[in-house]
């Protein structure tokens, strides 16, 4: 029974790696195609065109990689700043009772085009449409209810005796949660951090209305940019996709093993 299943999760971890890494190795074809190769719809050139690696490479798709880093990675932290208090008051204290989670979760659910013109017209009145600021306030109001559902998770799992005894001991709120709730959640929270800093460098719609200019926009909207109304040049946008990804994939090895720790310790509620 044990090969039997071992044999099973060998095959299905194959099959989904499969499915994983065809889409990128058939990219990886394209950005070394010429336009004709493409058209005529080979799987493989004849001769590798790199051209297109060193146009993508001088186009605005540096400074977009770079904007993107920057508001995801923003973004994310001021997620945790907002949500991790917020889930420890709803699990500790009971704030706002068993609903208010999921209430807080659905709006998040709703597609982002309905918030498009409220956020532009507040960006404006602020001063920061078209800035790499605005952009990071947005992308960490807009997820901070994802992460405070999954933040919820690994607070529930922590000994509210902990909590009892450094009370005990005169620590007040702000205290256990800074100096016990925060080094016991920190796989929990480079988690979460990371599920938020993906989705918010993936985030293409409010990134295309609330950024105008080259200086503010991100890696989607240079890659929607690519797309011209006439001429395609697929081999490029291959090619910069797949440079585009390269901060997702570098976060996801070299976070792994958090990132795995966090989720398996906040797993059960």
């Amino acid at each position: 029974m044990i090969k039997r299943s071992s044999r099973l999760a060998t095959v299905t971890v194959g099959v989904a790696l499969l499915f994983t890494l065809l889409p990128l190795a058939y990219l990886l074809s394209v950005s070394l195609m010429k336009q004709g190769e493409i058209s005529a719809g080979i799987v493989w050139p004849s001769n590798p065109e790199w051209g297109n690696w060193v146009d993508a490479a001088a186009s605005r798709l540096p400074r977009g990689i770079l904007n993107s880093v920057i508001t995801s990675l923003g973004g994310a932290v001021l997620t945790l700043v907002i949500a991790l208090p917020a889930a420890w008051a709803m699990v500790r204290y009971r704030t706002g009772g068993r609903t208010l989670a999921a209430t807080i979760l659905s709006p998040w659910l709703l597609p982002p085009i309905v918030a498009v013109v409220p956020l532009f017209t507040l960006l404006r009145v602020l001063g920061l449409n078209n800035t790499l600021a605005g952009l990071t306030i947005v992308y960490a109001l807009a997820n901070t209810a994802v992460a405070v559902w999954l933040l919820e998770g690994f607070v529930r799992k922590l000994p509210v005796e902990l909590d009892e005894a450094a009370q005990l001991d005169g620590a007040g709120a702000f205290r256990v949660l800074g100096s016990i709730v925060v080094p016991l959640l920190t796989p929990g929270l480079v988690a979460v951090g990371v599920i938020v800093a993906v989705l918010n460098y993936n985030e293409f719609v409010l990134a295309t209305f609330l950024t105008q200019g080259p200086e503010a926009q991100t890696v989607p909207v240079v890659l929607s940019l690519m797309l011209g109304e006439r001429l395609q040049d697929f081999g490029k946008i291959a090619a910069a996709s797949l440079i585009g990804v390269i901060p997702v994939f570098a976060a996801a090895v070299f976070l792994q093993r958090w990132l795995v720790a966090g989720l398996v310790s906040g797993s059960v509620k």
